[in-house]
């Protein structure tokens, strides 16, 4: 890896974790360097290759539908060659750590450009970055051709060749034994066995994400876990799985969902400063991680974190390792904290449903209704099973055994999740001691 600065994508969790932990923008030898799931794509700088760079900052077309997490949502950098053709293009959303936990453009102009990194990337790859406000400005250009520069998508792409291949081979089975009158044995069959695809693909990449996880290996300075006050709300979901990571090279925060945002602890986009914040009496109410330009980049709620007995134990902890500078600031007047939105403030879910709904194991972009067609299915499986156990016995059992087996497929894993969250995770956490706060 190139020193700083080095783009981090935007959070995630489940399968999306192998992008925080592996895929980078980077400058190296002339050429900015993108690494993700195992691949490196090199876009050259200069003569033949990138000359200069617009930031598009300007919400897409499309703006007004409500789509969380639309392509483009963010703006983009486009990167040119020196007759102002497209050679690659940055979507900033991807590359903004934060992102999925804020409002759509809730960072915009040269504080989204900072944030993100891509600001003192392309200074130190020599690139000079013009900023255009309309998307019709002429040195934005047509946005058409050159590569994406983004960290890929979060689920792998063995899972969604399979899920393809499957749902194309499903649907056309479907379309024939519907308008047919009668059902050959051997269409029923290939029905069932693509239809169990779905939840089969999604079980194994439950195991494949798990294996994944085991085997990275990442160099931990501190770790804090929330040390809340009583009366607080906390969960034992919430103390389990919420911390903050001091790495080498990077400040990592990891909410109860399992989703984790990773900050630069080096470099121009990096965290700086570490702000108590007082409120008029002097009490603590929270603690504001701050990166470029003094901006906000997540909060701490101090009875969340800090309230319990030992927290200034952690906070000691966190402000040691992190060898960020350190300050206080008092709130004045009546002033609320924090302001604006910003991550940290949603950590803990109002209702216990909230908090397994995030924790959820991810879905695609089609949520729920992917698993429901899903379901539908090996529902339709079992159907079509019985219809033809007259005229071939042996393929009608077979589908309603796959149709079967895939509904159980689907219906355990959330029935496991919903009864764990229920019965121990969801519930509220006792109060911590000192001794159990510091291990």
């Amino acid at each position: 890896m190139s020193d700083e600065p080095v783009l981090r994508p935007a959070g995630g969790r489940g399968p999306g974790l192998e992008r925080c932990h592996g895929s980078r923008l980077c400058v190296e030898d002339g050429a900015l360097v993108l690494r993700a799931r195992g691949r490196t794509r090199r876009v050259p700088l200069g003569d033949g290759g990138v000359a200069r760079a617009v930031f598009v900052d300007a919400a897409p077309a499309d703006a007004a539908r409500d789509e969380p997490g639309r392509p483009g949502a963010w703006g983009e950098v486009r990167l040119q060659d020196r007759d102002g053709a497209q050679v690659a293009r940055i979507p900033l959303g991807d590359w903004l750590p934060e992102a999925p936990a804020l409002p759509e453009r809730a960072v915009q102009g040269e504080q989204l450009l900072e944030r993100t990194g891509v600001a003192g990337l392309l200074r130190t790859a020599g690139v000079r970055l013009h900023v255009a406000r309309d998307r019709n400005d002429p040195r934005a250009g047509s946005g058409k051709g050159g590569v994406s520069l983004g960290p890929g998508p979060a689920f792998p792409l063995w899972y969604w060749c399979v899920r393809a291949v499957a749902g194309t081979l499903w649907f056309s089975a479907f379309t024939v034994v519907v308008f047919s009158d009668t059902a050959p044995g051997r269409l029923v069959l290939l029905l069932a066995l693509t239809a169990l695809c779905g939840p089969v693909a999604r079980l194994v990449l439950r195991g494949w994400t798990r294996l994944r996880a085991g085997r990275r290996r990442v160099t931990v300075v501190e770790r804090v876990t929330p040390n809340p006050a009583p009366g607080s709300g906390a969960t034992v979901r919430f103390l389990r799985e919420t911390e903050v990571r001091v790495q080498d090279r990077d400040l990592v925060l990891r909410d109860l969902g399992g989703q984790e945002y990773w900050f630069a602890r080096s470099g121009p986009h990096a965290v700086t400063r570490l702000v108590k914040v007082l409120d008029g009496t002097g009490r603590p109410v929270g603690a504001e991680l701050r990166g470029p330009g003094e901006q906000v980049r997540a909060v701490l709620p101090w009875d969340l974190w800090f309230g319990g007995a030992g927290g200034a134990d952690g906070w000691s902890r966190l402000c040691g390792a992190s060898g960020l500078a350190v300050s206080e600031r008092r709130l004045s007047g009546r002033r609320t904290w924090p302001r604006g939105p910003v991550l940290g403030t949603g950590l803990l879910p109002r209702t216990g449903r909230d908090a397994r709904r995030t924790a959820r194991f991810p879905g695609t972009a089609a949520g729920v209704s992917s698993t429901a067609v899903m379901a539908f299915g090996n529902l339709f499986s079992v159907i079509q099973g019985v219809r033809v156990a007259d005229t071939a016995p042996g393929a009608g059992a077979v589908a309603v055994a796959a149709g079967a087996l895939g509904l159980v497929l689907q219906a355990v894993p959330y029935a496991v999740h919903e009864l764990r969250g229920r019965l121990v995770l969801d519930r509220p956490a006792a109060e911590r001691t000192p001794e159990e706060a510091r291990r």
